[in-house]
């Protein structure tokens, strides 16, 4: 067994590589480019090495780097976990030319499976059924739009060394097919170092039900079931959960049984993922085999108890398997959320900077030990006071849960949802929140469309209904009853004048453009409980219990007899003395008032913001990598005006009304701020 290892990663996969090696008493080291020096794989890791600078193709790209990094350090082994260089042959190749162990799968079945193009020739070969495409690599726009039209549309545009939602588009017309074949070109070359792109035909209403296996270099290989991984937005899986609510278990064996035939085929060695388009009718046809670990992987570990990391290592280091097909389990229910550094409320537009608070729920299962069951496990390679840089993958965490059944984990999984603090920074929580607990979500009936059919219009607060929003407003009450009654025992209050705690508020929830709503109601303390009240609201009571206070990460009670967790934070940029309510993936902003206060905050007359309409701002930290209009030009609603690139994704610009561009205000790449000017209309 091998007594260091390198991993050549960051984030959240390096640590979780980290884990399972002090598990298993491997020492580890770690590689980190500029921006992730104070990061936390490098804290967590016996040994770390600078690399180079942000952008990853000049740190975490450059292979001669880290194998240097490897000698340098006696480590005999590279895990080289997902994304940057996971599934390239000839990282692969060279790692075991320079005389180290690849924790993966050897160069030639990278190179036979890991390449989009070149796995779905092998596929057709051996015979497994594929969707309809063309299978070349495309050399211009022009030639795309042909090949797309010949195919018929919906297309898929698809780099051939793609992953994790980079460099893909889906195409309904001549138009989309031209600009998306040039930007999967360009996103693939930012983050692959290869541009190949190629087309398939697009599947509507299918299912993404992807098989692990896990093979040995003494031939033997197995698969651990499913995973469901059709919560999808912008082919970017959300939710993942195992096993999937759809499948039969006849299907289930011959999904199974077909994957490791591909696997065999290719003398497959390590873990690895054969990803199935699923039809209606359970018809599965092979998409893609992913030669690496998978994110999502924490499922499987959940329903297996098995810990795919060390099975990795173990077969690295030339050990057979240590269980047969038939000693694969499948116990109770998993699901996974992406905890995304973006803000759903703005279309998903990445947000960096600082984490100010950052409290995942308290954990009962861990990354090493997957040997315990029915719990909350947090995957993370950030920390409360660090930094989210603008050069790397959005997801900050992965929210774990194991339940004994599906509704068990769903309730396991909103309960946890409601526990994460995250600060500084938006994060896509609220959108999961929905997502959750959507009817259809919850009835397992979904496709990977789920998310485009139902909010085609983007997420607005609107999209996440209350199942009692004065439940919010009765919690806001409580919370600001509790902080007046410990405010009466400050000492040193002048006489007369001491801190009243009184019984009849106001709660005032704000809304857009001072259209607020007035709720009067009542708190009344329990004479037996002095951390139990009733908030009287709208005729209805509400018995609220807790231990917390306007400090805590975390609200954590019951109402009424059922316990709650919610998030509750005191003062918001534009007023100082509200109070932020969180629960269920619904916010509501609120000011607890006496009765005559709230009288006179009805006469405040409401400050429209200032008219920004003639600036074209950036809607996110990022950088400026194209400005495509000219001072004096012309323009029309719709009209490319700038790209940013940000977390590895374009994102474009376009004019929202017609105009004529004045100034010019940011060139090219400038790193930019949010609301920072790019340029403005005259």
């Amino acid at each position: 067994m091998f007594t260091k290892i390198l991993i050549a990663n960051r984030g959240e996969i390096a640590c979780r590589v980290i884990a399972t090696a002090q598990k298993m008493g491997i020492k580890t080291v770690a590689v980190y480019s500029d921006a992730d020096k104070d990061a936390r794989h490098v804290k967590l890791a016996d040994e770390a090495v600078h690399i180079g600078a942000p952008p990853s193709r000049e740190s975490y790209l450059v292979a001669d780097r880290i194998i240097a990094a490897a000698k340098q350090t006696g480590a005999q082994a590279i895990h080289p976990g997902y994304g940057f260089l996971s599934e390239n042959e000839a990282f692969a190749k060279r790692v075991e030319e320079e005389g180290l162990a690849f924790i993966g799968p050897k160069h030639y079945s990278i190179a036979a499976m890991g390449d989009k193009i070149a796995s779905k020739k092998l596929a057709q070969e051996a015979g497994v059924s594929c969707i309809p495409g063309y299978n070349e690599a495309i050399e211009t726009p022009e030639h795309a739009v042909e090949i797309a039209k010949g195919i018929g549309y919906p297309v898929m545009i698809k780099a051939s060394a793609g992953g994790g939602g980079k460099g893909l588009r889906v195409a309904f017309n001549d138009k989309e097919a031209h600009e998306g074949f040039t930007s999967c070109r360009n996103e693939a070359r930012n983050s692959f170092g290869d541009d190949r792109v190629f087309i398939e035909k697009f599947v509507q209403e299918p299912r993404h039900i992807e098989i692990q296996v896990l093979g040995d270099s003494f031939g033997n290989v197995v698969y651990l079931n499913e995973r469901e991984c059709s919560i999808q937005r912008r082919h970017q899986k959300v939710i993942e959960e195992a096993p999937s609510p759809f499948i039969s278990d006849a299907t289930r064996k011959a999904m199974g049984e077909q994957a490791v035939q591909l696997a065999k085929a290719v003398k497959y060695q390590s873990a690895g993922t054969v990803e199935f388009v699923v039809g209606k009718d359970q018809d599965f046809y092979f998409l893609e085999m992913n030669t690496r670990l998978q994110v999502e992987h924490p499922v499987t570990e959940c329903i297996t108890g098995l810990d795919l990391v060390e099975l990795m290592i173990r077969v690295a280091a030339g050990q057979k398997l240590p269980i047969a097909q038939q000693d694969v389990k499948r116990e109770g229910w998993a699901i996974e959320c992406r905890i995304n550094a973006e803000d759903p409320f703005r279309n998903f537009l990445p947000s960096t900077g600082r984490l100010v608070r950052f409290a995942p729920p308290p954990q009962t299962m861990f990354q090493a030990e997957p040997e315990k069951k029915y719990g909350v496990r947090v995957d993370t390679g950030v920390y409360e006071g660090g930094e989210i840089p603008m050069f790397y993958d959005s997801m900050i965490a992965k929210l774990i849960v194991h339940g004994v059944d599906r509704n068990d984990a769903i309730t396991k999984m909103r309960a946890a949802l409601n526990g994460f603090a995250i600060r500084g920074i938006s994060s896509s929580i609220p959108f999961q929140a929905a997502l959750l607990a959507h009817p259809d979500f919850v009835n397992g009936n979904f496709n990977t469309g789920f998310i485009a059919e139902h909010y085609s219009h983007g997420f607005v607060a609107e999209d996440v209904p209350h199942e009692d929003p004065d439940f919010l407003i009765a919690l806001a009450a409580y919370m600001h009853r509790r902080y007046r009654a410990r405010a009466t025992g400050i000492s040193g209050q002048l006489s007369g004048h001491e801190v009243q705690v009184g019984e009849e508020f106001v709660v005032v929830s704000l809304g857009h453009e001072g259209r607020h709503q007035y709720y009067p109601l009542s708190v009344t303390d329990f004479e037996s409980d002095s951390g139990s009240s009733i908030v009287h609201l709208n005729g209805k009571d509400y018995r609220i219990s807790s231990t917390a206070h306007l400090g805590s990460i975390r609200i954590q009670g019951a109402c009424n007899g059922q316990g709650f967790t919610a998030q509750i934070e005191r003062g918001l940029p534009k007023n100082p003395l509200a109070l932020r309510v969180m629960h269920n993936g619904t916010q509501v902003d609120t000011l607890v008032l006496t009765p005559r206060r709230a009288e006179l905050f009805k006469l405040m007359p409401y400050k429209a913001p200032p008219d920004m309409s003639k600036f074209l701002l950036s809607p996110m930290p990022g950088l400026l990598v194209d400005v495509a209009v000219q001072p004096g030009q012309k323009v029309q609603a719709g009209e490319k005006l700038a790209v940013i690139e940000a977390m590895k994704m374009e994102n474009i610009l376009f004019a929202a009304q017609d105009g004529v561009v004045g100034k010019i205000a940011a060139g090219k790449g400038d790193s930019l701020a949010v609301d920072e000017v790019i340029l403005e209309f005259e």
